[in-house]
This record gives structure tokens, C-alpha cells and sequence, in this order.
């Protein structure tokens, strides 16, 4: 907990948008510490891949990292999803991308084909549409696992083992219905999501790489 309120004060120095330069020293008087104490925070953010540090003579330079802006949207939006109580809703947004092309196979594989019938209510179309989430959207991912999920279980078949995962409902555009698919085993980072729909959802709602979309999880 340390850590991230002392990221929260380099953001606010700076640090969120470009490189900062201070002393421990300095930083110390941000955070109401020693400057051994500081030093240490210092230090105990690098380690942690949240801040990129180059000591000079005029001081530390410091940036907050992509991994550091991630741990401080996620910081954000549980601080949002405390203060939106009575709100059960919860917004991705991001822009469409091109996937690895496994979607159609999977969803065309009868184990999940299946479970995806009964469990969601819809014929899937054979495919995926991928989405790379943008800035607070990354954090907000993280929400996901305080609501109920639909499990799909894994199975073996052909001498293979196909894992398992879990599934939320969401709504694009007006009235279009799908679900996020989250394998146990994927090859995809956290910052992208794959959703499966009754309906080609780039032709659907005319997307194509690069169109900004919402996905609401109800």
C-alpha cells in the first residue's frame, strides 16, 4: 500500500506525463518520510517495474512505467467502483484489432460450441472480435472478477486437453449482445479482450482495425 501511495505522489509531481527529476531527499517532504525511507520507496517502485529511475548529478530522473500507470488506473477504479456503489455496470473501451485467428476455431469446437449455447442463449458466430483496451479501461479490466462469471468448463478430446474459462455478458451499440470469453490459457495480455457474438460484429456494427468501441458488462 506504501508503494502505490507513493506512485500516486510521483504521478501528481509529474511523473504520470513525462519524466520528473527530484532528490530522495525532496521526495521525502512528499511523502512525510525520511529520506532513507524515501530512497527505499524509491527503489522498492523500481523493483516493482512501476517507475524507470537514472541517477545524475541534479538529482533522479524518474517515469512512471506502462506497468505503474496500469497499477494506478486499477488504484482509480476501485476507488470508483467504491464511491458507484449502486452502479452494477462497468465500461471497456477500446479500438478493434486483429486477432491470431483462433477464434473461429474454437468457437467451432463442439466442447465450448455447446456450452456457449446453453449457457449464454445464443448460436455463436465462428469468430472472435478482439478489442486493445485504452487508458483507465486496462484497470477497469481487473473489475471482472467482483461479478458473477459464466464458467465454461474445460474437456478432453482427440488425446487433447482444452482448457477452461469463464464468460460475461455485455451489450455493444444498440441492443447487440455478446459475451467476453476469458480462457484459463490464452496468448493475449491483459490489455485485450475477446468477445464472442450470435453475430458478425464487424459487418454488425461496421468496424474495422482501429474503431473505437464501448462494451458494457451489465
Amino acid at each position: 500500500m506504501e508503494n502505490i501511495s507513493a506512485l500516486k505522489k510521483l504521478a501528481l509531481l509529474g511523473g504520470f506525463d513525462g519524466i520528473i527529476t527530484l532528490s530522495s531527499t525532496e521526495f521525502a517532504q512528499y511523502i512525510s518520510s525520511s529520506p532513507q525511507t524515501a530512497s527505499r520507496r524509491l527503489q522498492a517502485l523500481e523493483q516493482a517495474g512501476y517507475i524507470t529511475r537514472k541517477i545524475e548529478s541534479s538529482g533522479q530522473k524518474v517515469m512512471i512505467t506502462k506497468q505503474g500507470r496500469q497499477a494506478l488506473e486499477t488504484e482509480y477504479m476501485e476507488y470508483r467502483q467504491i464511491f458507484t456503489r449502486n452502479s452494477t455496470h462497468i465500461e471497456l473501451t477500446g479500438k478493434v484489432i486483429t486477432g491470431l485467428g483462433e477464434g473461429q476455431y474454437y468457437t467451432n469446437l463442439k466442447g465450448y460450441h455447446d456450452q456457449f449455447v446453453k449457457l449464454l442463449e445464443f448460436e455463436p458466430y465462428p469468430g472472435t472480435l478482439n478489442i486493445k483496451l485504452e487508458g483507465e479501461s486496462v484497470g477497469c479490466r481487473t473489475m471482472l472478477n467482483l461479478k458473477d462469471s459464466i464458467i465454461i468448463d474445460g474437456f478432453n478430446s482427440k488425446n487433447r486437453t482444452f482448457g477452461g474459462g469463464r464468460c460475461y455478458p455485455i451489450k455493444l451499440g444498440k441492443g447487440t449482445r455478446g459475451a467476453i470469453m476469458i480462457p484459463e490459457r490464452t496468448h493475449y495480455p491483459e490489455d485485450i479482450i475477446e468477445i464472442i457474438s450470435p453475430e458478425n460484429l464487424r459487418n454488425k456494427l461496421k468496424l474495422k482495425d482501429g474503431s473505437k468501441i464501448t462494451v458494457l458488462i451489465e
